[in-house]
């Protein structure tokens, strides 16, 4: 019997989420206390990076803090989505 295991890739949406709502890379840097060019290293990655469940949860609140209030809350499914490789 073998064992055919899936692999998951999670991908980072960032990009199109500032890109929506509008924000910029210098507004997004300013909330967080970062580098625009952290934020723009951050917007460039097509995988979720590797970044700590707070650092995600300060992103996720300074992107609701800086969107217009017809975007709807912000939420880790709108920037993450999971993608299942093909077998």
């Amino acid at each position: 019997m073998s064992v055919v295991l899936s692999t998951t890739s999670v991908r980072w949406k960032l990009r199109e989420v500032m890109a929506r709502r509008k924000i910029t890379n210098k507004a997004l840097a300013h909330e967080l206390g970062i580098h625009q060019t952290t934020v723009s290293r951050l917007k460039t990655q097509d995988v979720l990076p590797e970044i700590g469940g707070v650092v995600l949860g300060q992103m996720i609140d300074a992107i609701n803090k800086l969107s217009k209030d017809n975007y709807g809350t912000c939420d880790l499914l709108e920037l993450i989505e999971l993608i299942a490789a093909d077998k």
